[in-house]
């Protein structure tokens, strides 16, 4: 049964990773064929710091992604904050629920309702909004709330309510319990839902090809439109920088939860030998 279950776990992390190997590999490819791989080169690294729209359209995802991961996390902290102060279970159930039906949501669905929104919107002469940069902006925030609640929650639950008393009872204010306290002990939590943030919308198409606008393009709406034609080998090559990019900013993001796990188990020893010197 071992040897079957290496040989599933090898099958699966196969089916996961050829396509990314794949195109890692041949954006080293010199020819720039998908049928035989010549030389290895750098020549299409190049090629793609040549292109001034696949770089604009590279800046403008960037740019998205950090504005709408940024505000997400500071709007699903705040939510994760108010859902875990709420008494009644019912409600809070409730509204977890509620939290959790954009993530299960078709994007199709999703892409289609904010596009009616926004048309909606422009017609009220009151709220000039046109389609572009705000309206993906507003979109991906809002599909990224839910992931960062759903991050920064379970940390929300796991403190020891009692430091926040004890917060308060040595006279510090509820805002200032928050951000000495509370703040701290959820920041890994608010950190992993910023990166999903970033990636998600990083990597989303769907909602953002209904609300878009030909003056601002996103990278992936960008190589879709060069699927209609033949596809740059400059392509492979930007997407293989992204897979790097995220693959080192999840290895920070480990690195930093392990460090974290690390000092608060050192913190646990040194409580531990000091009251044990106090009651010895």
């Amino acid at each position: 049964m071992k040897v079957l279950s290496k040989i599933y776990m090898v099958i699966v992390f196969a089916l996961l990773y050829a396509p990314i190997i794949v195109l890692v590999l041949f954006s080293f490819n010199e020819k720039g064929s998908l049928n035989q791989f010549t030389s290895f080169s750098f020549y299409w690294y190049k090629e793609l710091f040549r292109d001034a729209t696949a770089l604009t359209a590279l800046k403008n995802s960037l740019y998205l992604a950090v504005a709408s991961s940024v505000l997400a996390t500071v709007i699903g902290t705040l939510a994760a904050f108010g859902i875990n102060r709420l008494r009644s279970k019912y409600i809070k159930t409730a509204v977890r629920s509620v939290t959790n039906i954009p993530m299960m949501n078709p994007d199709i669905v999703t892409g289609v309702s904010m596009m009616l929104l926004f048309v909606f919107a422009a017609s009220m002469p009151f709220l000039p909004i046109k389609f572009g940069f705000v309206t993906m902006l507003i979109a991906h925030t809002t599909f990224n709330i839910p992931y960062v609640i759903l991050s920064v929650l379970p940390r929300f639950a796991q403190m020891d309510k009692h430091l926040t008393e004890a917060a308060l009872d040595l006279g510090c204010t509820p805002a200032g319990s928050f951000f000495r306290v509370e703040l701290p002990f959820v920041l890994p939590g608010i950190v992993s839902g910023l990166m999903l943030g970033f990636t998600l919308s990083l990597d989303d198409f769907v909602i953002s090809h209904f609300v878009s606008s030909p003056d601002f393009q996103t990278l992936p709406l960008y190589v879709y439109t060069q699927t209609a034609h033949k596809v740059k080998f400059s392509m492979y090559a930007l997407c293989a920088l992204m897979v790097f990019a995220i693959l080192v900013l999840m290895l920070l993001v480990n690195f930093a939860d392990s460090f974290s796990v690390g000092k608060a188990k050192v913190k646990r020893k040194n409580k531990t030998k000091t009251e044990v010197k106090e009651n010895g």
